[in-house]
C-alpha cells in the first residue's frame, strides 16, 4: 500500500487542522493506520492509530482530548483532526499503515511496513 499524507500548514495556536491519509490498493480496510510526528533532530513519536479489525483509536497521552483519528474505508483514506494546537505540536507529521498490528504494538513505528512522506505542521504562537 502506498500512502501520501497531506493537510498541513502554518496556523495560529489554538487553531485546529486536519490532515489527511491517502491510500492506494483496494484492500485499504485491512490495514490499521498510525499518525507519527518528528521534529528535526529528535525522535519520531507516536500520535493516534486506528486498527483495522475493530476499528479501535489510540492516542498518545498529550494528543487525547484534543486529536481524533478516523478512517473512511470507502475512500482510502484515514483522517488526523487536530484541534486546540500548540506550538510544541509544530512537526512533520507521518501517516503510516500495517497490515498486522496488535493493541500492544500500536505506538512502535518499527510494527508499521508503511510510510507516507509527510506534511509539515507549524503551529505559532
Amino acid at each position: 500500500v502506498q500512502l501520501q499524507a497531506s493537510g498541513g500548514g502554518l496556523v495560529q495556536a489554538g487553531s485546529s487542522l486536519r490532515l489527511s491519509c491517502a491510500a492506494s490498493g483496494r484492500t485499504f480496510s485491512r490495514y490499521s493506520v498510525a499518525w507519527f510526528r518528528q521534529v528535526p533532530g529528535m525522535e519520531r513519536i507516536f500520535v493516534a492509530a486506528i486498527k483495522s479489525s475493530d476499528r479501535s483509536t489510540h492516542y498518545a497521552d498529550s494528543m487525547k482530548g484534543r486529536f481524533t483519528i478516523s478512517r473512511d474505508n470507502a475512500k482510502n483514506t484515514v483522517h488526523l483532526q487536530m484541534n486546540t494546537l500548540r506550538p510544541e505540536d509544530t512537526a512533520v507529521y507521518y501517516c503510516a499503515a500495517s497490515s498486522s498490528l496488535i493493541s500492544s504494538n500500536v505506538r512502535n513505528q518499527l510494527a508499521y511496513a508503511y510510510w507516507g512522506q509527510g506534511t509539515l505542521v507549524t503551529v505559532s504562537s
